[in-house]
């Protein structure tokens, strides 16, 4: 086989870093959770459990210059402005003069996420500008006394979640702070950004976030630290401890210091089974950028949006789905529109994303399964044009029916491999058919369930987000219009393994889907199927975001049964290996 594949980008400008750091030990943490039992975990962490959905919300003085300065268009992310325009501290706090927000409602902020179906949202409280967007006493640099608003937004929001029954939650910059002196991490452009640290989190980063525990009554429910530059044990120690001013409070895995915290915050991806044994949530973005940018429309579509969440509640986690409001105070119209078919969608489905858990299946080859004690909820991404439906269960299933219309029951009979569900000729949704199956005890799988199968057809899809990811580096992103592709692939010892259940031998057409940025081509990579070997060479496309699809060449599939489908590299001239989002067989007749 002859195919064209791609380089990854090695450098992401992610809004977020992720940490994981190792625990601290419980005999000399202040944490209040030190010495929490299981069950009281469980009962500390119920509520986020059930959500599954919330909304992320970067908001601040960097929606003024919205991606561009002195007349030139930044790149990067809209919060990073500052950072990535190297602009002075003086110059940069002149944008506050401009930030007015007189359209900003934050009922209808928060209806807008309800209705959406969302159970929570997190707002940044203060960003790496040090832009307090509270009324602090530990800084002057906030909305209340730098802008002509003069508003305390938190308040606001505060009260209009306790009104809706939301809860609340404030992401908080602890370590970078390019306005009051935080950690240099991301470097100091201008000498009046020079500061000690420990003087930073004694004066600021301890005082503010005690306001922000403070004054908000029962919020926020959630702390959400990020990039934990140069934050060792004894100031991180000085920020955990306040925690214990908010009992029952959740905080993420960012804050450094050796602090797992109570979740896992993969930025951008989802992860392919999951965090075993850990609270974990994926955060978003709808395009390009968290905070405002005037000129980022590559938005991604609603059904990406909504099998995003249904991928990522089918593993066990939550979805925070971000938006980066104006100046002025609205969410893009952009966002709200695909919020609302977002919840169009709830409204009819929501039963099968809230309290759920982690599918009992390994693969599924037409969408993904919820579920809850007594019921599978099957997602159907790819409906069955035989109006046949395969599900890997062994159990017995005492009734079926479409989540959309309960009152029709469905067929199920017993197959070869497990059941086969007769569903409607079309599906009650253009974005997820949900099939619900009713049956007594745990799920039991059929020995095949974690292989892909061949479609009716016998097209074979090896997708990135099916793939195992053996290695150290690798892992899948989602960028472009959010379909996830394996990337950090800079390890020439990682590879990619799709476990496959072969059913129809005969001949294929292989197209492949990838995109690569002239100059980053050459890398070798080998496809084996079985003890079948297919080499192929990286060659260029127009550039990291110019995904393309192409038919690489025509291979004869004579075997049956599991077969593993594997991508190894070769040579990796170029410091990283392919950047892939998937793989096709379709048959050549």
């Amino acid at each position: 086989m002859k195919t064209r594949l791609s380089i990854l980008t090695i450098l992401t400008a992610g809004a977020l870093l992720a940490n994981v750091p190792t625990a601290a030990a419980a005999g000399d943490s202040p944490s209040p959770y030190a010495d929490e039992t299981p069950a009281q975990r469980d009962a500390r962490m119920h509520w986020w459990r059930e959500a599954r959905f919330g909304l992320f919300i970067h908001w601040g003085v960097y929606s003024v210059p919205a991606g561009t300065y002195d007349g030139k268009r930044i790149g990067g992310i809209g919060e990073w402005i500052m950072c990535t325009g190297k602009i002075p501290m003086a110059r940069y706090q002149e944008y506050a003069k401009e930030f007015n927000p007189v359209k900003f409602n934050a009922d209808e902020w928060v209806r807008t996420a309800k209705n959406a179906g969302m159970k929570y949202i997190v707002i940044t409280s203060k960003h790496h500008d040090g832009f307090a967007m509270f009324d602090s006493k530990a800084s002057d640099w906030n909305i209340v006394q730098r802008t002509p608003w003069g508003r305390d937004p938190l308040k606001e929001l505060a009260a209009a979640c306790r009104k809706e029954g939301i809860k609340l939650g404030f992401y908080y910059s602890q370590a970078q702070d390019w306005n009051n002196g935080g950690s240099e991490c991301s470097g100091a452009w201008d000498p009046a950004q020079k500061h000690d640290m420990d003087d930073y989190i004694d004066k600021v980063a301890v005082p503010q976030v005690k306001e922000i525990l403070s004054n908000y009554g029962e919020f926020p429910a959630v702390l959400w630290w990020d990039t934990p530059c140069d934050m060792n044990k004894a100031r991180a120690d000085k920020l955990v401890a306040l925690l214990k001013m908010k009992p029952g409070i959740i905080f993420n895995n960012r804050l450094g210091g050796g602090y797992n915290g109570d979740t896992e915050t993969p930025e951008q991806s989802i992860p392919a089974t999951g965090f075993k044994g850990r609270d974990w949530e994926t955060c978003m973005t709808m395009n390009d950028t968290w905070g405002y940018k005037s000129y980022d429309n590559n938005w991604k579509p609603t059904q990406v949006l909504l099998r995003n969440l249904i991928d990522i509640a089918s593993k066990g986690g939550n979805y925070l789905l971000n938006v980066g409001p104006t100046s002025e105070g609205l969410i893009p119209a952009p966002s709200v529109e695909r919020l609302k078919e977002v919840g169009e969608w709830m409204k009819v489905n929501g039963e099968a994303i809230y309290a759920t858990t982690a599918s009992p299946f390994k693969k599924l080859t037409w969408g993904r399964c919820t579920q809850k004690p007594g019921k599978l909820y099957l997602h159907v991404f790819d409906w069955p044009a035989d109006g046949k439906l395969a599900v890997p269960l062994a159990s017995p299933v005492n009734k079926a029916y479409l989540l959309a219309d309960p009152s029709q029951n469905l067929k199920v009979e017993s197959g070869a491999e497990g059941k086969v569900v007769t569903v409607p000729s079309a599906s009650p949704s253009p974005y997820a058919g949900v099939v619900v199956l009713e049956i007594a005890g745990p799920p039991e799988v059929t020995a095949t369930s974690s292989r892909i199968r061949q479609a009716a057809d016998g097209t074979l899809t090896l997708k990135a987000s099916e793939a195992e990811l053996i290695g150290n580096s690798i892992q899948t992103e989602t960028k472009g219009n959010g379909e996830p592709s394996i990337g950090f692939w800079t390890d020439a010892k990682d590879y990619v393994k799709w476990p496959v259940l072969l059913t129809k031998p005969g001949t294929y057409n292989v197209d492949a889907t990838w995109a690569c940025a002239p100059g980053a081509e050459g890398s070798e990579v080998t496809l084996s199927i079985g003890d079948e070997q297919y080499p192929t060479t990286v060659v260029a496309t127009q550039g990291w975001d110019d995904f393309v699809t192409e038919t690489a060449g025509q291979i004869e599939i004579t075997k049956t049964g599991p077969v593993d489908f594997v991508l190894k590299a070769q040579s990796m001239p170029h410091g990283a290996v392919v950047n892939l989002r998937s793989i096709v067989f379709k048959p050549a007749n």
